[in-house]
């Protein structure tokens, strides 16, 4: 638990893109990555989706064969060295929670569920880490299997993002199902997509950029089929991707498609991905785009440094809503302070780790957050933000937890409001909600020091907590002696013991 420990000099990242897996493995020497290994798989995840949403045996079969082949490579190595990311089929699908666990149990580490937007982030942190920096705006898109980002950023920071539902695989298999092409399907194709990017694209427009870069499979290999055509010999012109989408439409039929540079792998989604790209290129008036080696899982890599290094981005995220809500920080840090010095004390009993600390921490920095719409049921208003909210650095695991923490500080406590937590942590999560508790309740004077101390903190059993007070405290505070009987009543509703000294 402890942030001392020596930081991994080899970390690796994992991307479960809806078309392609993907694996990095880097060291870090001097602050700088060196790419040890590279994997890469077409899974074609996004495709096995049913009408319902769910996963079928076939993509279930071939994720779990690929993230096993993967486990070979980084199942042996330490948890915090190690990120893995689903993105937007994992998103959409429904019941995913048997999928989670039995690839958890292949790759041997967790996966991490994350939102359009911080996939954008995730993007852009990877392609600013790859070009060259010339100080001025840049574009980033990333066409993948079922989503499109968009970003404009400077620097390492990303200043505008974008998330649309449209992707190489999703826009071949509404619009080119049968695999016929021909001009009048391709025009509603791209109307389509200019349709889903219409609502973002005055507004980048108006923000304007000084270069553009696209990133990922579909802009990859555009660019080398564009290569390999004498299209173009850099990046992708919008004349030469008009060149390829005429050289698409000759083709007649995607089993047809036989271009210079085009893999047996890609063809099958090539379609869809071009249709998007020229929709990109065309609605945001795009004349050349540059491409770029870096992309998702290079920013997962150049993300998990920070956190090695303590620069976390979640804690400035934390930090920017706990000023958006004008919540009270000096509060919630004494809060957070005993939060803290409880969990010192029971974490190795409790079998807590660092990511329950910082989960705890985050709790109790954003659990008034809810005051900002209305006092009665602020816990409840404050769960719906925190799972709701756009959180850079923050998975929606993650953000279920911080969810769930905030709705249960106070009032009612029972196991049901902990469902939604993944099974592997329900119960850890309900300890920390204790810890949490406790903490809010010392603190409810608001007083810049609680008047009462505690002198020890013991987990006797993993739902049962004893806390002891010096000797007469608790008769001086009656209200305080009070709150914690009640509280008694309470964590008893949810099968759990707490005993005062």
């Amino acid at each position: 638990m402890s942030r001392t420990s020596k930081a991994p000099d080899t970390v690796a990242a994992v991307d479960l893109g809806s078309n392609s897996f993907h694996l990095i493995v880097v060291r870090i020497i001097d602050s700088r990555i060196h790419v040890l290994d590279r994997l890469k798989e077409m899974v074609r995840f996004g495709g096995g989706l049913d009408a319902a949403n769910n996963i079928t045996e076939a993509a279930r079969e071939r994720a779990l064969a690929c993230l096993g082949r993967f486990g070979e490579r980084v199942a042996k190595m330490p948890r915090d060295s190690v990120r893995v990311v689903g993105t937007n089929t994992l998103r959409q699908a429904r019941k995913a929670g048997a999928f989670l666990r039995e690839a958890r149990a292949a790759l041997g580490h967790p996966i991490e569920i994350i939102s359009g937007i911080e996939e954008a982030r995730l993007i852009y942190l990877g392609v600013s880490h790859s070009v060259a920096d010339n100080g001025g705006r840049r574009l980033v898109a990333d066409i993948g299997g079922g989503s499109t980002e968009l970003i404009i950023g400077q620097g390492f920071e990303p200043l505008h993002m974008e998330s649309l539902y449209m992707g190489c695989i999703g826009m071949t298999q509404q619009y080119f199902p049968d695999g016929k092409l021909n001009e009048a399907i391709w025009r509603r194709a791209t109307i389509a997509a200019r349709l889903e990017m219409r609502p973002v694209a005055h507004h980048y427009r108006q923000v304007g950029w000084e270069t553009s870069y696209g990133a990922s499979g579909t802009i990859l290999a555009v660019a080398k089929v564009a290569r390999e055509m004498e299209l173009c010999a850099e990046g992708i012109s919008l004349e030469a991707l008009r060149g390829i989408v005429k050289a698409v439409l000759d083709a007649g039929h995607i089993d047809k498609l036989d271009l210079p540079g085009l893999s047996r792998d890609r063809a099958p989604v090539f379609a869809g991905g071009v249709a998007v790209l020229q929709a990109l290129m065309e609605g945001l008036k795009i004349e050349q785009m540059n491409v770029s080696d870096g992309a998702l899982r290079e920013g997962l890599v150049y993300d998990l440094l920070g956190r090695i290094r303590h620069e976390d981005v979640r804690t400035r995220t934390i930090e920017g809503i706990a000023r958006r809500f004008q919540i009270d920080t000096e509060h919630t840090r004494r809060v957070e302070a005993t939060a803290l010095s409880l969990f010192e004390q029971v974490a190795e009993a409790w079998q807590l780790d660092q990511a329950h600390a910082d989960s705890l921490t985050w709790a109790a920095r954003l659990h008034e957050i809810g005051l900002a719409i209305a006092h009665a049921q602020y816990h409840q208003h404050g769960a719906y933000l925190m799972e709701n909210a756009d959180m850079h650095g923050f998975s929606r695991q993650e953000q279920q937890i911080l969810a769930v923490l905030v709705r249960s500080h106070r009032r009612r406590f029972s196991k049901a409001i902990f469902a939604q937590v993944a099974d592997d942590q329900c119960d850890r999560v309900m300890r920390l909600s204790v810890l949490l508790r406790m903490a809010v309740l010392l603190h409810r004077t608001r007083a810049a020091r609680s008047d009462v101390m505690i002198e020890h903190a013991r987990a006797k059993k993993n739902s049962s907590l004893e806390i002891g007070f010096p000797a007469g405290m608790l008769d001086e505070h009656p209200l305080i002696k009070a709150d914690l009987e009640s509280e008694q009543k309470f964590l008893s509703g949810g099968g759990f013991e707490l005993t005062l000294r």
